[in-house]
C-alpha cells in the first residue's frame, strides 16, 4: 500500500443525530447537559443542544484514515469554531500539507457544516506502508 504525499486528501462524513450525541455521551463519559437536555441547552448561549466538540473532531480522524497508507495519529491541534447541532452533517477533509521527514506528515484538517467551518487544525502523522507500522 503505498503511503500519504504532499497534495493527497481524503474525506469523510457524518450526520449528526441525537442519538449520535446520546451515545457518544455513553463513549465518553461527557454528560454535560449542554448536549444532553433540551431544556438546559435552550437556555444557553446556543439556544439548544449541540454535539460535543470532540464528536465533530472524530470525522476527521476518520478522513485522516482514508488517506493512503497505515494512518498512525502523533498529534493534533483542533480549534472548535462553531457548534454543530442535531440534524448537521459534518465534512471533514484531511490533506497531507507536508513531509517532514521519514514517515511524518503534516496535515491540514478541516471539519465543516455546509459552507461553515465547525473544527480547524492540523495533524501530524505517520503514514507508513502496509506491514510497516509497528
Amino acid at each position: 500500500m503505498p503511503v500519504a504525499t504532499t497534495g493527497d486528501a481524503a474525506e469523510a462524513s457524518l450526520s449528526v443525530t441525537e442519538s449520535t450525541i446520546d451515545e457518544f455521551a455513553a463513549l465518553s463519559g461527557d454528560d454535560n447537559p449542554i448536549h444532553l437536555d433540551d431544556d438546559y441547552a435552550a437556555e444557553t448561549m446556543f439556544g439548544g443542544r449541540i454535539a460535543h466538540g470532540m464528536l465533530a473532531a472524530s470525522v476527521v480522524s476518520a478522513a485522516l484514515a482514508d488517506l493512503p497508507g497505515d494512518v498512525i495519529y502523533l498529534s493534533q491541534d483542533l480549534s472548535f469554531e462553531n457548534p454543530v447541532r442535531p440534524g448537521d452533517e459534518v465534512v471533514a477533509r484531511a490533506e497531507v500539507d507536508e513531509l517532514l521527514g521519514g514517515d511524518r506528515i503534516r496535515v491540514e484538517t478541516t471539519a465543516r457544516v455546509g459552507d461553515v467551518d465547525v473544527v480547524t487544525g492540523e495533524a501530524v502523522v505517520l503514514s507508513v506502508s502496509h506491514g510497516d507500522a509497528n
